[in-house]
């Protein structure tokens, strides 16, 4: 792990953080609100780090043994809280790791840190729990809540917390993170960085996937070839992809990309924005053969065969309603 300046993005948090640390003014509770892979767990533990650091620096030394300890995740005052259940953490984790901890001064550190990572997952009772401690906390105690939905939780918990929103990076981040930490090869790195939307923890697994390099050569060919399909064809491919329910949503996102890049080059011939720049020649062919107006209306059709299931329509028809809408437009 590096400090914060190797961080990816996220600036104003970091200031807002690093300021807060300058100032001795590091409030008791914050809430990391971002999408899974967005970088919540690493800010935090950044965070923690920082105000143990015996360095007492605004970046921790990563050499010390305190910032040892918290990378090896044995500081006895920098409490990662865990769960049983995967889908919620009942108050009984919450009374024993945190509650009833909290009163116990810290071992070594001048704080008493406790990271709870998906934060969403605590019942109304654990959270109530919790809310007393927020509300009353010791002098030395940091709770830092990591969620992927901040507005899922008490608004009593909310209002007495600092809320950091984790916003999306932009595409080109991404991508430099990509070529330049990974070596991920430019073409793969255009559409890891679109794919992902911005979450570079996303980016990186679709970079390093080898489902996803398989996921986007069977879209490719099924694209590329669609408008000379005979129906049947069509419906063979349908079916391959309904054995594969679980990337379903991946499959239609990487239609989109298509489609927009198709409508991108029909609106400006130019290659250099693409995300599927290797393909150009069937964008080309495809936004000759498609209108604006097919192009808005099969990119309208994934979006609501997207909805469909999830609504749990039936996966075959969904996808060959779609597949019929892409053809005749």
């Amino acid at each position: 792990m590096q400090g914060f300046q190797e961080v990816v993005g996220h600036e104003e948090i970091i200031a807002h953080l690093q300021n807060a640390i300058k100032l001795n003014k590091v409030s008791h509770s914050y809430i990391f609100d971002g999408e899974t892979g967005s970088g919540k767990k690493l800010l935090a533990t950044l965070f923690a780090m920082t105000l143990q650091c015996d360095a007492k620096g605004i970046d921790p030394c990563l050499q010390c043994p305190s910032c040892k300890k918290v990378l090896t995740k044995n500081h006895p005052d920098v409490i990662f809280v865990r769960h049983e259940k995967p889908n919620s953490i009942g108050i009984d984790e919450i009374r024993d790791q945190v509650v009833n901890d909290i009163a116990i001064k810290p071992y070594t550190g001048p704080y008493k840190i406790y990271i709870i990572s998906d934060a969403q997952k605590l019942t109304v009772q654990a959270q109530n729990a919790l809310l007393k401690t927020i509300e009353e906390p010791p002098e030395y105690a940091v709770v830092m809540l990591l969620t992927d939905n901040a507005d899922s939780m008490l608004p009593t918990i909310l209002s007495r917390c600092v809320r950091l929103q984790l916003k999306a990076l932009s595409d080109d981040l991404v991508k430099n993170y990509l070529m330049e930490r990974l070596h991920i090869p430019d073409y793969q790195a255009d559409v890891s960085a679109s794919f992902a939307k911005g979450n570079i923890g996303k980016a990186r697994q679709i970079a390093s996937s080898e489902d996803f390099e398989y996921m986007t050569q069977q879209s490719m060919k099924l694209l590329k070839n669609a408008g000379n399909m005979e129906l049947y064809e069509l419906v063979e491919m349908v079916k391959a992809m309904s054995n594969e329910k679980q990337n379903i949503n991946e499959y239609l996102d990487l239609f989109i990309m298509w489609y927009r890049d198709v409508l991108m080059f029909k609106a400006t011939r130019e290659v250099d924005n693409l995300v599927f720049k290797k393909e150009i020649n069937y964008i080309k062919e495809d936004a000759r053969k498609r209108s604006y107006e097919g192009l808005e209306l099969i990119i309208d059709a994934i979006e609501k065969s997207k909805n469909r299931l999830k609504a749990n329509v039936n996966l075959e028809l969904t996808m060959e309603l779609l597949f019929l809408t892409i053809r005749e437009n």
